[in-house]
């Protein structure tokens, strides 16, 4: 029996109306099954950030509809993870942690006892009573993962969370991220840049136009589970890098340059 369907994106459409208007997402058509790790892959600017907003209830479509299928009855069951941490500078580690918890009616006590579970698997028990300006950007984005984990969401969304950091720990967090998802394979959907982190994570690859984004093709990883980051020396990763590159460069070539994804 195949993996229920999680996601349907039916043909989406978003417009901003400012100083100008701006159509964003042409006719988006997108279906996910429970489990899948999918990648959005796309220019700056082809929309696959604000494709994530509406996928999370932070924004709506201007046309078409998003349907998520929730095994729960809980009104939000999605969590974000953004490339700049959105940590509470005020609250300690623990606190950051605890707050998403505490947001949807866990007991102080409970939420505490959550948070120190996943602070310890991400590697941050010493740090649980410190403050966000002393840790460095890989520790604040593995906090911002573990506030999301904490509250078991269905779906996981992740918009470019390791862009800002150095490539060295841009690895080590990638590393980290495979051998998270392959403990409870939750749904993620991933927002990338890097065609290397796309076919390194995903099981899937949604490659976008540049403004405004439709989909132009999806790629199959052709990776087993559970997967290893040694896979970047296998021919076929090469192999597939390649081939999304010569779909992909002629729309980065298209896309307005220092535009938001």
């Amino acid at each position: 029996m195949s993996p229920p369907l999680k996601i349907h994106v039916d043909g989406v459409t978003k417009t901003y109306h400012a100083r100008r208007t701006v159509q964003a997402l042409l006719r988006i058509d997108l279906k996910i099954i429970e489990g899948q790790f999918v990648c959005l892959l796309g220019p700056s600017g082809c929309g696959k950030s604000t494709l994530l907003r509406m996928i999370g209830g932070l924004d709506h479509p201007s046309g078409g509809e998003i349907v998520i299928n929730a095994r729960s009855a809980r009104a939000v069951p999605t969590a974000t993870v953004f490339q700049s941490y959105n940590v509470f500078p005020w609250k300690t580690i623990l606190g950051n942690v605890r707050f998403g918890l505490e947001m949807h009616g866990a007991s102080r006590r409970e939420a505490d006892v959550t948070a120190r579970k996943w602070l310890a698997r991400m590697g941050l028990t010493d740090f649980a009573d410190a403050y966000p300006p002393s840790l460095s950007g890989g520790m604040l984005q593995r906090v911002a993962i573990a506030r999301a984990l904490a509250v078991e969401p269905e779906i996981l969304l992740m918009d470019e969370p390791f862009a800002a950091l150095d490539a060295q720990h841009r690895r080590i967090m990638q590393e980290e991220l495979l051998a998270l998802w392959q403990e409870d394979r939750r749904t993620v959907v991933f927002v990338t840049h890097s065609l290397e982190e796309a076919v390194l994570l995903g099981d899937r690859i949604v490659v976008m136009s540049a403004r405004p984004g439709r989909v132009l093709r999806e790629f199959d990883v052709p990776f087993d589970r559970p997967r290893r980051a040694e896979i970047r020396t296998d021919p076929r990763f090469a192999a597939l890098e390649g081939e999304i590159w010569d779909l992909l460069k002629s729309e980065v070539d298209r896309a307005p340059e220092g535009e938001a994804a």
